[in-house]
């Protein structure tokens, strides 16, 4: 079918309403590549496949693909045996979260549909629900390692937070005591380069022994690290470093339990990229089965068969 003939059926808005109810990337782009075609064989399983998975809405209500992330590249280093990052980590556990509620729904309306030319990819999609649980539980955030995630992260933490506690116990005796506060530009304790400081008055600077990590914009304000607790702040920030280290052990043995079940991992984005396009001609075929035609100028639904 050539280009002009596409043109005149409008083929374009055709497709740009069924890009509409993709949801992942992979599908989207089958979706706008979509053509005509022309084997007759090829023709009648996709046309089973959209009748199956129509007959699925109707019997099993919505199936959601949100969440179905193109995480080839994350494979592809955990190949090579690359550590991924909590973000590519949450990628796949969202990829895997995708597969165990797409599973789930094949398997609430399984008595009510008997297998069909949609059974096969269902039946393959391995949602890997321990993995999925193990990364959930360590990172509940993009930004965010859970202390639990391994014993020696849940201590330096402990030991950071009691590190905290010293260090303002500290500085609020400081700002207390009317001479020093005397000198502050306001009695609050801030953070300069990671470490705590007082707001000091510029001409009142060497009245508090320290270093100076930073000052206002006017120059009336110097940031001073108090000599006193620059043993406690250089603690702090080796229990940082220490944390740090041990984030990125984390993510490491993530990435390691990982690297078994790569195939699988990438088996499941092409099923449920596969299913995303096929119930896709489905959602835009149940919408073009409702029409609403006008008659007498009064309002009718026919509901056409599927």
């Amino acid at each position: 079918m050539n280009e002009k003939v596409l043109k005149t059926l409008e083929y374009n808005k055709i497709i740009a309403r069924l890009t509409e109810h993709a949801s992942s990337e992979d599908a989207k782009k089958r979706c706008l590549t979509l053509t005509p075609g022309t084997d007759i064989n090829e023709i009648n399983l996709l046309q089973l496949q959209t009748k199956d998975a129509l007959n699925r809405l109707f019997k099993g209500g919505r199936i959601s693909f949100s969440g179905v992330h193109d995480i080839r590249d994350s494979l592809k280093r955990l190949e090579i045996g690359a550590s991924l990052s909590a973000a590519e980590l949450l990628s796949i556990c969202s990829l895997l979260e995708a597969a165990k509620r797409v599973k789930a729904f094949s398997r609430s309306e399984k008595e009510e549909v008997p297998d069909d030319s949609l059974t096969g990819f269902f039946t393959e999609i391995e949602p890997l629900t321990p993995l999925y649980d193990e990364i959930r539980r360590c990172i509940p955030a993009e930004d965010e390692i859970a202390d639990d995630a391994s014993s020696t992260l849940r201590s330096i933490r402990r030991s950071m937070r009691g590190m905290n506690d010293r260090i303002r116990a500290q500085m609020n005796n400081m700002i207390n005591n009317s001479t020093t506060r005397s000198y502050l530009q306001d009695a609050v304790i801030t953070m300069r380069d990671g470490r705590y400081c007082l707001p000091v008055k510029a001409e009142a600077k060497s009245q508090i022994p320290g270093m100076v990590h930073d000052q206002s914009s006017t120059g009336s304000t110097v940031f001073i690290e108090p000599l006193a607790i620059v043993k406690l702040n250089n603690e702090l920030r080796e229990l940082e470093i220490q944390e740090k280290r041990e984030i990125e052990f984390v993510l490491a043995a993530l990435s390691s339990q990982l690297m078994p079940y790569t195939d699988a991992i990438l088996s499941d984005l092409s099923i449920l990229a596969e299913l995303d396009f096929i119930f896709a001609k489905a959602a835009l075929s149940r919408h073009y089965n409702c029409v609403e035609p006008k008659f007498n100028n009064k309002r009718y639904i026919n509901i056409k068969d599927g």
